[in-house]
This record gives structure tokens, C-alpha cells and sequence, in this order.
């Protein structure tokens, strides 16, 4: 029973030991046969908590754009101890944290170009602390962004000033 439990929560998606023996526990396994199970599964290959760590730091880190703290902290939630947490973490340096930050910075920026400069600073960086950015990290990255966008240095709407745009009808311009 608990060797198909296992089979077929591992069919989805690649699960950690802590994972599968959670699992097995809410299902009423004993502790005993879930752990001969656990152990022949980490055997045969079918748990590998160090590959599983990577793969996840992987994707999250690109796909999510997440810093190496909330890496942390989701990898200590899904039971993958310190050591082959940090080696997976490791593949992430301070680079590509910084490149990662700021992709979601430029990414952000156009939804926020009809608010002022403190209030998007404000906002960036909180969505960069969010996603376990340090509060240096971030105010770095979004001041540079900042910066080299030219954001909330100009005229907020500087169509307002143009004669011709608005001397032109709405359906024209």
C-alpha cells in the first residue's frame, strides 16, 4: 500500500523523502513500513532530495525570479536538509540574483508609469523583498532601473503640452 501511495504521488511531480513520508503519515502508514519504502525508493533513485533541490532552485530562481532567502526557506518547507539545500543554492550567485532583480524591475515598470517616482520606488522594492530580496539588493537595483529608464525625472504627461496632439481630434492621435 504505501510503496503505490508513493508511485503514484510521484507520477505528478518529483517529491522529497519529507514530502512522501508526510504523505504517508496522513494516510495512516506505520512508521516502519513507510520508512522501508522511503529507504528502497531513495535505493533504486526514485528519491533524490540533492537533485530534487536543484531542479526546484532552478526553475523557481528563473522562472519566478526568486532571491536564494525565499529559495531557502521553500526548499527547509518541502523537508530538504541544510546541506543539499545549500549545495543546490550555491548554483545561484550574487549575478544572477542581481540580473533576476532587476528583470522583474523592467518587468514591473510599465504598470507603474501613471504614479511618481517615491511611490514606484516604494512599490518595487516591496515586491522584491516579497520575492526575498535583501532591502539593499533592492533599492540598488530599482534606483538603477530607475535611473536609467529616465523615470519620474520628466514631465509626468508631457502630451499635456503638446499644441499639435491636442489640437487634434481623440480618434486621431
Amino acid at each position: 500500500m504505501a510503496r503505490a501511495i508513493c508511485l503514484r504521488a510521484l507520477t505528478g511531480a518529483a517529491k522529497t523523502r519529507q514530502q512522501l513520508a508526510d504523505l504517508l503519515a496522513r494516510r495512516g502508514i506505520p512508521d516502519d513500513a513507510a520508512t522501508a519504502v522511503l529507504d528502497r525508493f531513495g535505493e533504486v533513485g526514485l528519491i533524490d532530495d540533492a537533485a530534487f533541490a536543484r531542479a526546484w532552485v532552478t526553475s523557481r530562481q528563473a522562472g519566478r525570479g526568486l532571491a536564494r532567502r525565499a529559495l531557502r526557506a521553500e526548499l527547509r518547507a518541502k523537508g530538504v536538509d541544510g546541506e543539499e539545500a545549500e549545495q543546490a543554492l550555491a548554483e545561484v550567485d550574487d549575478d544572477d540574483e542581481r540580473a533576476a532583480a532587476r528583470r522583474l524591475v523592467e518587468r514591473r515598470l510599465s504598470s507603474l508609469r501613471r504614479v511618481d517616482r517615491p511611490t514606484a520606488t516604494r512599490r518595487l522594492i516591496g515586491m522584491l523583498a516579497r520575492k526575498g530580496y535583501s532591502g539593499g539588493l533592492a533599492a540598488g537595483v530599482v534606483r538603477d532601473v530607475l535611473d536609467e529608464t529616465g523615470f519620474g525625472t520628466d514631465d509626468p504627461d508631457p502630451d499635456l503640452h503638446d499644441p499639435d496632439l491636442l489640437a487634434r481630434p481623440a480618434w486621431d492621435t
